[in-house]
C-alpha cells in the first residue's frame, strides 16, 4: 500500500524544521504519542533506531522506527532552493512501512511537507491491508493537520485529547 499526503503550513522551512526535530515537541502535535525513546543512536540521526508507542482509543501499538534518511545532515542555514528530506522505516507486528519526507519552501512565508508512505503486511494483518488504507491515509493527514495546528498557532493535541 502506497499513499502521499501533503499540507502548507504557514511559517517558514526554517522555523518549521526545528519544531519538527525537537523530540520536546512531538507530543503536542503527534496525537497518541505515548513514547519515542532513541534505542541505539541519537535523536533523529541516520541509523539512529527508537522504541515508539502510540495509543488511538483503546488500541496501543510498540513499534521500532529507524532513520534511514536526513538531508542534509546539518539544518542549520539550508538555501531555500534545497529540499529537506527525512526518512525512516517503522515496523511493527505484522506491519513494515518506510515514511518520506520532504519539506520545501513553498514562498517566503511557506513550507511545504510532502509525506510519500509505504506499508507491507504479513500474517493476518496482510487480510485487513486493504481495509486499513484509508484509516492510515485519515491518520497521516490527521498528523499533518495537527502539526500544522501547532507551527501556526501553538495548538497542542494533549488539550484537545482533553
Amino acid at each position: 500500500m502506497k499513499f502521499t499526503v501533503s499540507i502548507e503550513i504557514a511559517p517558514p522551512r526554517d522555523a518549521v524544521v526545528p519544531l519538527l526535530e525537537d523530540p520536546a515537541h512531538r507530543p503536542k502535535w503527534l496525537r497518541g504519542l505515548v513514547s519515542h525513546e532513541p534505542v541505539h543512536g541519537e535523536d533523529g540521526q541516520v541509523g539512529t533506531e527508537s522504541r515508539v508507542v502510540l495509543r488511538s482509543g483503546q488500541q496501543t501499538m510498540v513499534c521500532s522506527e529507524t532513520v534511514t534518511r536526513r538531508e542534509p545532515a546539518d539544518l542549520r542555514d539550508v538555501p531555500a532552493d534545497r529540499v529537506i528530506h527525512f526518512e525512516r522505516e517503522i515496523v511493527a507486528d505484522g506491519m513494515w512501512g518506510a515514511a518520506r519526507e520532504r519539506l520545501t519552501a513553498c514562498g517566503p512565508g511557506c513550507t511545504l511537507w510532502v509525506s510519500e508512505n509505504e506499508y507491507r503486511f504479513t500474517g493476518l494483518m496482510r487480510l485487513a491491508a486493504p481495509l486499513l488504507r484509508g484509516s492510515f491515509m485519515k491518520q497521516s493527514r490527521q498528523h499533518m493537520k495537527d502539526f500544522k495546528a501547532f507551527a501556526e498557532a501553538g495548538t497542542d493535541v494533549r488539550q484537545a485529547e482533553g
